[in-house]
């Protein structure tokens, strides 16, 4: 039975970010909605309790019933979790006197308390929180305090249930990691035997028994995700793993030749189709973004539905999906507000009756990518920088064309080819071209020109949730942009988007 720690997410910003630092342990875990969570069994080692926006004092704050762990297993509350577990059980939270947002430092520390262990007296931390712990309950004791907050570590006497009032998940608490590991190792007693090897050793048993000799399908798209889905099922069921790779016209130049080639070569069983005309006619004369999109994801699905029943006795469709999207799904305040629509196979039509099999549902992106390394995938696939599900199409703002995304093609080519051999591609998260709406003037030789413009964008994150416009050399920025106006018909004006995450999205549509 997998060893888990259990993550109760009471709404916080950062809960993910503490399953990332637990995963980095190779120690397995689960967020589950502090109002939903699963009844607690022997693979449960340990508890963490997240961060919340609410207040504790908040008659309509999360208020879920400890009893079926604390006392039973070690539990360490963070933030609203410790405020939860002090006022809860007798203790007393108020708003704070004094600002308790941003760094700070730890101004005593009880080394010989186990969740302190080579934790340094005056060690950054960071806070995040309108209230503060004023009394703790009598069978509880200090043992961490900064400056101005005095409970800022404690434990339950004759328990290990521990609180802190600061975030040992982001970078700026400088000895999080070791907070984390002392709790998760030592406290919790994980083994810390998940690996991509286990990982891979286990799915693969898991889908050979769940699925026999069932026959699959699924949509490869070039990504890392599904690329990955495919080598796990490929590994599991070998040729009864069907798969489709759509080439919808909006790829970047010469992707769908060379994706395809790198498909073959891991020996997959992939059939290869060339849909573009039919994307192009189904895209004239739309300008708008959602229903650009959705114009997309309906001509795939259509695609897609009539390539699958060339396939008899298909039982399964396989699904790239991953933790974050999971969590997504069934987060402490539902699915997040729409800010733009998800190109995906969801929605497939009811003609498809088929189950549902996700693979890589419990990995986050970068492991993943560790899961793919680990199956031998190429680093040219794994290391490519995230690619939207539309493709060029919300890189083209107005109505697509044939030529718009032939030039968009040209451009982002020079662009991304260009950061390879410049040694900059690996550090920056995503980038692209996008065709812009507008023409200016310009000089090209003796003759005045009125012709297109384009922006280019490179961002620096690490998961796409918030994103910083990175920072590219001034030297190299003039090379790319003269090597675009002299060889890319149609531009004579590129501009670099310096805008950032939020407000901004990575994507302009």
């Amino acid at each position: 039975m997998q060893e888990t720690i259990l993550i109760l997410d009471f709404g916080s910003q950062y809960t993910q970010l503490i399953a990332r630092r637990v995963r980095e342990l190779n120690v397995y875990c689960e967020i589950h909605p502090y109002n939903h969570f699963p009844a607690i069994n022997s693979s449960f080692k340990g508890v963490i309790l997240s961060g919340s926006p609410f207040s504790v004092r908040d008659p309509q704050a999360p208020n879920p019933d400890l009893a079926s762990f604390k006392g039973k297993l070690p539990v360490l509350g963070v933030c609203y979790g410790a405020q939860l577990m002090a006022q809860k059980f007798g203790g007393e939270v108020l708003p704070s006197k004094h600002r308790e947002y941003g760094r700070a430092n730890l101004s005593f520390v009880n080394n010989k308390n186990s969740l302190f262990k080579s934790i340094d007296q005056g060690s950054q931390v960071w806070m995040s929180h309108a209230d503060t712990i004023t009394k703790i309950p009598d069978t509880y004791e200090v043992v961490a305090s900064t400056a101005d907050v005095k409970f800022a570590g404690y434990q339950v006497k004759g328990e290990k249930t521990f609180g802190i009032q600061f975030h040992p998940e982001v970078y700026h608490s400088t000895q999080g990691a070791q907070l984390l590991r002392n709790f998760v190792v030592d406290i919790c007693g994980c083994s810390q035997n998940w690996t991509p090897d286990s990982f891979i050793d286990t799915t693969v048993k898991e889908l050979k028994h769940t699925l026999g000799n069932d026959r699959v399908i699924l949509a490869l798209s070039g990504g890392v995700d599904s690329t990955v889905a495919a080598g796990l099922l490929h590994r599991a069921i070998g040729k009864n793993l069907y798969c489709i790779f759509v080439d919808n016209g909006l790829l970047r130049k010469n992707e769908y030749e060379n994706v395809l080639h790198s498909y073959l070569e891991m020996g997959l069983n992939i059939k290869g189709v060339d849909a573009k005309e039919h994307f192009y006619t189904e895209l004239a004369g739309i300008t708008d973004p959602e229903q650009k999109r959705k114009a997309i994801g309906r001509v795939f699905i259509e695609v897609f539905d009539r390539e699958a029943h060339t396939i008899e006795n298909v039982k399964w469709l396989a699904q790239g999906t991953i933790y974050p999207d999971v969590i997504e799904s069934v987060s402490v305040k539902g699915p997040s507000a729409t800010i733009k629509s998800h190109h995906n196979v969801g929605g497939l039509p009811d003609t498809m009756k088929m189950k549902v099999v996700e693979p890589l549902r419990t990995l986050f992106k970068d492991e993943v990518r560790r899961v793919g390394k680990a199956l031998g995938i190429s680093d040219t696939i794994l290391q490519r920088h995230p690619f939207p599900g539309p493709g060029l199409a919300i890189r083209i703002l107005g109505e697509i064309t044939k030529k718009k995304v032939q030039i968009l093609q040209d451009v982002d080519s020079i662009f991304i080819e260009g950061l390879k051999r410049d040694g900059l591609y690996k550090d920056v998260w995503q980038a692209g071209a996008i065709f812009l709406p507008v023409q200016s003037v310009g000089v090209m030789g003796d003759e005045r020109t009125y012709e297109n413009a384009v922006a280019l964008r490179a961002v620096t994150s690490t998961d796409g949730m918030t994103a910083d416009w990175c920072h590219l050399p001034y030297e190299f920025l003039g090379k790319i942009s003269n090597e675009i106006i002299n060889k890319v018909k149609g531009i004579n004006r590129v501009v670099y988007d310096i805008s950032s995450k939020p407000p901004a999205t990575i994507e302009w549509e």
